[in-house]
């Protein structure tokens, strides 16, 4: 007797009611597939998927409650089980470069064609790379072109410090965990912290790593 497979579980992230509802019924249309739930936000995409344990999480970036690469962050520091595919419209290296550090597995967009996006679930599920064509261009000309240093006076007069942070911060290492590391208390790497986004000119972590990859403060 022939054991029918598994059905791949989903957990579906976006702050859109109408994305969120076709995606459920786009994937109700075949039994290879399982929506456990929804999240309007990263906080919320978290929580939930320590909860239900899903094979994988279909991760919107920009969302007001709580952004994916921060989400895809916590999810990689807390070492579930689940695998992150990307589903966005955004294709920009201030997107891509910290979504694929954070620990995403694949990253697809949003104009992908139902088959495209069902093979991307079972490919990820499976732990195996699935990038969009744009996304991977991205990366390889990036890879085949090195950033073109910002002028002298571009660039942010970050202490020694301030860089041991931001790079502890780029590999998803939590306020304490850099805090250990660095032998300095939790209230100090918070002040480090505002100092770089003051400095950056950013609000949150994910932009603080995008932007001193994009100025080449961080390789």
């Amino acid at each position: 007797m022939t054991r029918e497979p598994t059905p791949i579980t989903l957990l579906l992230v976006d702050d859109h009611p109408v994305v969120r509802g076709g995606l459920r019924g786009m994937f109700a249309t075949s039994p290879d597939f399982v929506v456990l739930a929804e999240a309007t936000g990263g906080r919320e995409a978290v929580a939930l998927a320590e909860r239900l344990d899903p094979d994988v999480v279909l991760m919107d970036l920009r969302m007001p409650e709580g952004n994916g690469v921060e989400a895809i962050t916590d999810l990689t520091r807390r070492r579930l089980r689940c695998r992150v595919l990307v589903l966005t419209t955004y294709d920009t290296d201030s997107d891509v470069i910290p979504a694929i550090e954070a620990g995403a597995t694949g990253y697809i967009l949003k104009d992908a064609p139902p088959d495209e996006l069902f093979e991307a679930v079972r490919a990820v599920a499976e732990n195996r790379t699935v990038l969009a064509p744009p996304v991977a261009a991205r990366l390889v000309a990036r890879l085949r072109t090195p950033p073109e240093p910002a002028a002298p006076e571009d660039l942010p007069a970050l202490s020694a410090r301030e860089r041991d942070v931001l790079a502890l911060v780029a590999k998803g290492t939590t306020n304490r965990e850099i805090a250990r590391k660095l032998f300095i208390s939790e209230a100090t790497v918070k002040t480090h912290l505002t100092h770089l986004y003051t400095k950056l000119r950013v609000n949150d972590r994910a932009s603080a790593v995008a932007t001193a990859y994009e100025r080449g403060i961080l390789c």
